[in-house]
């Protein structure tokens, strides 16, 4: 048993098809300012790099709690149209599709920046709304909401792969197969999913958990640093095998 432990093969690292170049984003959280950055980081990479396959992926909370989320999907939509990028959901697009529904969740989403984000788009919230006015508020946003936020936000997936990578928001349930994520997990797990150590059937690359800096391990990479609060807003960049995080 000693000596086949000895001759055991090292576990393959996951790697991309040949010629493909992933830049991964996460957690942008109405930083518009930092993601014009980096996508002119990536506009410069690509540049010299010259891949023969770039693409893009942005992993979810586009808004709230920082200054300009109206701006950042201006941003994120403009980007689109280049026809090489993916947009995934997040926890925040989630959370904004509820209070559309149900306009008495607004306390809850003012605390996790939902109040930042109806400033973006020039209205005036008051800091505790009553029940009249979250309603009243819903429906202002309904009307200054461009139509193009609407269908970017109604469009975003859930998750996608592309050779042993695996991109997410928040991550995954542990023993569950990729094909049979629920959308809640994929949105929202933390714990189950960070504790565990053991390599899934892709790597994961997510965010939604603010590490001080990206966390690239065995099994999943974390790239969510915190942009709104930290002013950095981390670009993974993948070729191969090699995940170099800028």
């Amino acid at each position: 048993m000693l000596s086949a432990l000895r001759h055991a093969k090292p576990m393959a690292k996951p790697t991309l098809p040949d010629g493909v170049r992933i830049y991964a984003i996460s957690d942008i959280h109405g930083c518009a300012h930092l993601l014009d950055q980096m996508l002119r980081v990536i506009d410069a990479d690509v540049a010299h790099s010259r891949p023969r396959h770039a693409i893009e992926v942005f992993m979810g909370d586009y808004i709230d709690r920082g200054p300009d989320s109206r701006s950042t999907l201006d941003l994120l939509i403009e980007r689109s149209q280049r026809g090489n990028a993916v947009f995934l959901k997040g926890n925040h697009e989630a959370f904004l599709d509820d209070v559309f529904r149900d306009p008495g969740r607004m306390g809850n989403w003012f605390q996790v920046g939902g109040l930042e984000t109806l400033m973006s788009y020039g209205l005036s919230p008051s800091v505790n709304p009553d029940g009249d006015e979250q309603h009243e508020l819903m429906r202002e946003l309904s009307e200054v909401m461009p139509a193009r936020h609407r269908d970017f936000l109604g469009r975003l997936r859930l998750n996608f792969s592309c050779g042993d990578f695996f991109f997410v928001h928040a991550g995954v349930r542990p023993g569950i197969r990729l094909a049979e994520q629920r959308e809640e997990d994929l949105l929202w797990i933390r714990e189950d999913f960070l504790q565990h150590k053991r390599r899934f059937s892709k790597y994961i690359v997510h965010g939604h958990t603010p590490v001080r800096s990206a966390e690239i391990l065995d099994n999943r990479a974390n790239i969510d640093t915190g942009a709104y609060a930290t002013g950095n807003l981390t670009l993974l960049s993948i070729q191969g095998s090699s995940l170099l995080a800028i």
